[in-house]
């Protein structure tokens, strides 16, 4: 983050030195235009390259003003992505490492006043530790849902199937989670996007349809990965434009989808429940490999 912040910070300089080195060589040719002028005489050579060296300079920069324009909008969609997993991963880390550690002690802390207070002290001091006990288990949840470790470790389906029973365990919700083929090698960026999206569709569901049935299915297909949600919930009107019409969540999917190339699609009505369909495309090498046989003839 402090990179990027330093990369455009040095471009912001470059450019505003641009624009003083424009602005310099456009008053030189204006005043010695003048010059030229008052005193009669025909424009020298020198002026005349001074000239063109200033048309020269204000078109490169316009063309490269023009050009950082049209890249700047996904260059911002791209580095707020990264800018929102890197902070998931710090608030994980001071949850987990921090403020566990703080709540670890206070468990102990009552735990040994419970050995050493009086009989009628003894209720209060048990309920004060089963608090500490139900906190500590919902900050490590929270921390888990920031930064799903066992990505790396377990794998994209174990990892989906560790939290669709973590956060449907207690909602009267049946869910299935279907891997027609096993997911092994897939890319870090690809997994964090499928996990993430999956995330957001379970908990929009939770909040919002009042789903009974909910299917997650994962699939390796020649060009690419296919995650499909489905739901039986309330369904919705899906907005053209999700970020302008206040479905951030929608919008946040979206731009995981968009920043590994892939497309995202949602299919709902009113009453007819929710379908999210999302591919993400193989790199070029991946593309090959995965691409069937040709036949020779």
């Amino acid at each position: 983050m402090y990179a990027s912040l330093k990369s455009l910070i040095a471009r912001s300089v470059f450019r505003s030195d641009a624009r003083r080195l424009i602005l310099a060589l456009c008053l030189c040719s204006l005043l010695a235009s003048l010059w030229a002028y008052l005193q009669g005489a025909p424009l020298p050579l020198l002026i005349l390259l001074l000239n063109l060296v200033t048309l020269a300079m204000v078109g490169l920069h316009q063309w490269c003003s023009r050009k950082a324009i049209k890249f700047q909008p996904q260059e911002l969609a791209d580095r707020l992505l990264q800018v929102q997993e890197n902070e998931r991963h710090r608030l994980s880390r001071e949850l987990h490492d921090d403020i566990g550690q703080l709540l670890t002690a206070a468990k102990l802390q009552g735990e040994w006043l419970q050995r050493r207070l009086p009989q009628d002290l003894q209720n209060h001091c048990s309920v004060l530790c089963n608090t500490l006990n139900e906190t500590l288990a919902k900050v490590r949840d929270v921390s888990a849902i920031l930064n799903p470790r066992q990505l790396a470790s377990l794998g994209l389906e174990a990892s989906l199937r560790a939290h669709l029973l973590k956060t449907l365990e207690n909602t009267q919700v049946c869910w299935s989670l279907e891997c027609q083929q096993r997911l092994t090698g897939i890319p870090e960026e690809m997994a964090v996007a499928a996990f993430r999206i999956t995330q957001e569709a379970v908990t929009n569901m939770l909040r919002h349809a009042q789903a009974h049935n909910l299917l997650v299915r994962l699939q390796r297909l020649p060009e690419g990965l296919s995650l499909v949600i489905c739901d039986d919930g309330l369904g919705f009107s899906p907005a053209t434009d999700p970020g302008r019409e206040g479905q951030r969540g929608m919008a946040g999917m979206t731009e995981r989808a968009d920043q590994l190339g892939g497309t995202l699609t949602v299919s709902s009505q009113p009453g007819k429940g929710t379908r999210i369909n999302a591919l993400f495309p193989w790199a070029p090498r991946a593309l090959k490999r995965a691409s069937p046989p040709k036949v020779l003839e």
